[in-house]
């Protein structure tokens, strides 16, 4: 497995390695082999260079199996540059079109939510990663002016929809939950008539393949509401890619907060190249200090190994993070975990094989 590594800012290295060191523990245990190829691509080369991928950039990132991606953005670089010029660039060049995002409470960690335990939070969101406002279609006409108009308009195709939706119903009956296998529809097609009536018909349509999995829907209001209230009635959400980035984060909060969040950007097709990647920021002011917590980067690496080919290495990984969650950490907050940045990475190593 050959994989390209962005650190990338602030304390994205410093979570990135604390992943490669259990990447080598559960390698050893599981044994397989792999090669890296580190990319100084971020703000720091930005401010130096004035790019933010080098030329033949994405030709280079196509000859790896995957991508591991610590975390971007600076305080001396507009917000949003990098994000927009190395996420969304690699989401749309490398054809990333699924959005996996596990939203899974690990022992130990807190929620917000009152009574609820790591039996209720567990689900996952599929959302779509390369259509809809996210496709930069729009401009403004007499700009500057009182008269100013501004125009964004969200793209939703046939093919976008379907391979997502298809690829949410596979997924579902792979994830095979216990309590039975739900796919969930998130959209607003009583409002948005056009771009969510073709997502809606398509998923009916798709849903005619997959008797086994129960079709559900819900209006991306009633979602919110109801992951707040009964996290536990979701199995799998499949939902558009501006629905998706809102509710996402939601999750993440439910699930303990940013620090413990981590996501995929897949290209499931043969010779696709993914993308995994801690949802917290580069969180600059915590930058050298060895206390920013690293479970999220090694659940991103877990992830890359549960889909690169090494199942069972990323749910040993896994099973490590919710020992050590549920056992040694006073809290997923930087600075108060009881434990430095790499004492947390050794401690995952150490419960490899527990």
């Amino acid at each position: 497995m050959k994989i390209a590594v962005i650190g990338g800012d602030g304390t994205g290295p410093e979570v990135t390695q604390e992943a490669l060191k259990v990447l080598e523990a559960v390698s050893k245990i599981d044994k397989f082999n792999y090669t890296l190829n580190p990319l100084d691509w971020g703000s720091e080369r930005y401010m130096r260079t004035g790019e933010i991928i080098p030329g033949g950039g994405f030709d280079l990132l196509r000859q790896h199996d995957a991508i591991f991606l610590g975390a971007v953005g600076h305080p001396d670089v507009k917000p949003g540059l990098i994000e927009k010029g190395l996420l969304l660039e690699a989401r749309f060049k490398l054809d990333q079109y699924i959005n996996l995002r596990p939203v899974k409470l690990y022992p130990g960690v807190e929620t917000p939510l009152a009574n609820k335990t790591p039996a209720d939070i567990d689900f996952v969101v599929v959302r779509e990663n390369t259509e809809d406002l996210y496709a930069g279609i729009g401009g403004f006409l007499k700009k500057g002016t009182p008269d100013e108009v501004a125009t964004q308009t969200a793209i939703y195709s046939r093919k976008g929809c379907e391979r997502c939706i298809r690829w949410a119903f596979e997924f579902t009956r792979k994830r095979n939950n216990p309590k039975g296998r739900r796919l969930t529809l998130v959209a607003k097609t009583n409002v948005l008539t056009f771009g969510h009536d073709l997502w809606m018909r398509t998923f009916d349509e798709v849903a005619k393949e997959y008797p086994d999995v129960e079709a559900d829907y819900n209006n991306v209001d009633a979602c919110c509401m109801w992951m707040v209230k009964n996290p536990e009635y979701y199995d799998v959400i499949v939902t558009t890619n501006m629905f998706g980035d809102i509710i996402t984060d939601l999750g993440a909060m439910i699930q303990g907060g940013m620090g413990v969040a981590a996501g995929g950007n897949i290209n499931p097709d043969p010779g696709g190249v993914s993308m995994y990647e801690p949802m917290g920021g580069s969180a600059p002011k915590y930058t050298g200090k060895n206390v920013i917590n690293p479970i999220a980067a090694i659940g991103a690496m877990a992830m890359l190994l549960q889909h690169s080919g090494q199942p069972a290495a990323g749910d040993r990984v896994l099973t490590a993070i919710e020992s050590v969650t549920g056992t040694k950490m006073k809290s997923q907050a930087a600075g108060k975990m009881g434990y430095s940045t790499q004492e947390i990475g050794d401690l995952v190593c150490e419960h490899l094989t527990a």
